[in-house]
């Protein structure tokens, strides 16, 4: 079957986010749609804290989607702070994706997420069923059957309901397909080649955020922030072999969290700094020198001015 494209058809541009709570899969849906690593994705919840867009170029349309934080029950000023970035995201975008997993029940954190979304009445909402390769298709129908009986229960009347596998890659551009007729008539928002209009310093600092998470999963779930200091080219370097000097920090809540981060005789540090050099090389195709300091800014979670330090 052809599918014909009708070249008198409008182009369409327009914001999309994808909500649901934490470890929904929605920062690996947004990389398998815009074929790149963008949005930082680690298999322990509430690591995106930035908007981190993607774009999806395509012939007839430019899709931003925008990855929000996890929605979840504030417990710290730092919760509420994700919370409110969540909401006013939320009001600004053309098309809202709630993502659910296939392999979990529908949850009282779904049912909260969903039951804000019932007060965004203009905004259309597509249910995105996430990670079904992970169940059989018995399983997946009555997940599909829970989500519509949620709308009719809240009053959310569904878009689209579609259940996709971003790491088998299964009807994720159908997703696409499905986002694009519910933005609004437009040019495009992004020059042709864009893949996020995230600064450089804010994704270096995610990197860099997300190798340090890496094996501490239990002891450090959420007390990390990564600030990027400066990134400046390294002066006196022939043309063709630049280097980006980059020094950052590390900052931690509490002193006994260091020696977690700086791994006995500084082993940990060292394989934080080389694996996300490589992440950072990738993203900005340049060599890079990283320079990273582990600091202990005191209960920054709860310090309205450390987090404005901190970016949030």
């Amino acid at each position: 079957m052809s599918v014909r494209t009708d070249s008198s058809a409008p182009h369409r541009a327009g914001f999309a986010c994808f909500v649901g709570r934490p470890n929904a899969g929605k920062s690996t849906l947004t990389n398998a749609l815009v074929g790149t690593k963008v949005a930082i994705t680690s298999n322990r919840p509430q690591t995106t804290r930035h908007t981190v867009r993607g774009i999806v170029h395509r012939p007839d349309a430019q899709l931003v989607l925008v990855d929000t934080p996890g929605l979840h029950k504030p417990r710290t000023l730092l919760g509420e702070r994700l919370n409110d970035i969540v909401r006013t995201t939320w009001a600004e975008v053309d098309v809202i994706g709630f993502c659910l997993p296939a392999d979990q029940k529908i949850g009282p954190g779904d049912r909260y997420i969903a039951t804000e979304l019932a007060g965004i009445k203009k905004t259309p909402k597509v249910a995105i069923v996430t990670k079904t390769d992970l169940v059989d298709s018995k399983a997946l129908a009555t997940q599909l059957i829970a989500i519509d009986q949620l709308g009719k229960e809240l009053g959310i009347e569904w878009a689209e309901i579609i259940p996709v596998s971003a790491v088998g890659d299964k009807q994720v551009s159908l997703l696409a397909d499905l986002l694009v007729p519910l933005l609004p008539e437009g040019p495009t928002l992004y020059p042709e080649g864009d893949l996020t209009d995230e600064p450089e310093q804010v994704m270096v600092a995610e990197l860099i955020r997300e190798a340090a998470l890496e094996g501490v999963r239990d002891e450090l779930p959420h007390s990390i922030a990564v600030v990027v200091e400066e990134m400046l080219p390294r002066e006196d370097r022939p043309a063709d072999k630049p280097l980006l000097d980059i020094h950052a920090n590390v900052y931690i809540e509490r002193p006994s969290q260091k020696g977690i981060i700086i791994g006995p005789k500084g082993k940990r540090l060292k394989e934080v700094g080389t694996k996300s050099r490589k992440h950072i090389e990738a993203l900005l195709g340049t060599p890079v020198f990283l320079d990273l300091h582990v600091k202990v800014a005191k209960d920054w979670q709860r310090d309205p001015k450390q987090l404005r330090k901190l970016g949030f």
